[in-house]
Parts: C-alpha cells; structure tokens; sequence
C-alpha cells in the first residue's frame, strides 16, 4: 500500500469521527444557548475542544494528501482545474472550507475556553463553521451515491 492510500484511509476515518463530533458539538452548542442561560460547561468545553483538534487532524492530513497527490499534477498540467466542477471541489473549494472552518473552531474553542457565558455570536460562528464543514464535506464519495 502506497503513502497516498494510507493518507486517504486515515482521512476517510477521521471524517466519520468528525462528522460525530460535529453532531455532538451542535447539540452541546444549541443546547448550552437554550437550556442552560448561556452558562458554559465542561461538556461544551471538552466537545469543542476535541472537534477543533480533529479538524486540525483532518486538515493538515488533508493538506499532505493535496501536496502528494497525483491528480493535482494532471489537473494543473491541463489547465482545467478551474472549468471542471469535480477538481474545482476537490482542489479548491473542499481545501480552502475546511481551512476556514478549523481557524472558527480554533477561534470558537478560546471565546468558550475563556468566557463564562457564550454569546450569540460565538453561536453563529459555530454554525458558519459547521455550514462550511457541510458544504466542503465528500458526502457521495464518503457514503455512496
């Protein structure tokens, strides 16, 4: 088995852990604005703590995978990674949603680390986080067609 598939195995499996904590992460979210007055605990603290450091975990596997793949080459070679919707996604759009997705949980994890209460505000940047997460996530290729 080549480094590639033994990359793309471990970001395979990371995702279905990620999209677990970002299940949990939305409930400890939601349910920490409505049902506790807004008052931060260690739950939404350790859950938020553990979906930012899988993030990170899926990013920068993601990132070596993107520096050693073989497709890019083709792609760039062929000057169609713009015009074809897949490379566009796979090469673009995927890379760069989840990377603004990990700097929001990053941003996310220090304003519930340190504030007593949580805020509208950080309520929506976890939502615009998990959004991005949704959108840039392979669900075709991780679940089927």
């Amino acid at each position: 088995m080549d480094f590639y598939k033994i990359l793309l195995n471990a970001h395979k499996g990371f995702a279905y852990l990620e999209l677990g904590l970002t299940a949990l992460f939305i409930i400890a979210l939601l349910t920490v604005m409505f049902g506790f007055s807004g008052k931060v605990n260690k739950f939404l603290k350790k859950i938020t703590l553990f979906t930012m450091i899988f993030f990170h975990v899926q990013f920068l596997l993601g990132v070596i995978m993107l520096i050693t793949s073989p497709g890019l080459k083709v792609v760039l070679s062929a000057g169609t990674l713009m015009s074809d919707a897949y490379s566009r996604f796979q090469y673009v759009e995927h890379p760069f949603s989840m990377l603004i997705a990990a700097v929001l949980m990053t941003i996310i994890n220090k304003k519930v680390k340190s504030n007593d209460t949580i805020s509208l505000g950080i309520v929506i940047m976890g939502l615009i986080a998990v959004g991005l997460f949704a959108f840039a996530f392979p669900w075709t290729r991780v679940f089927g067609a």
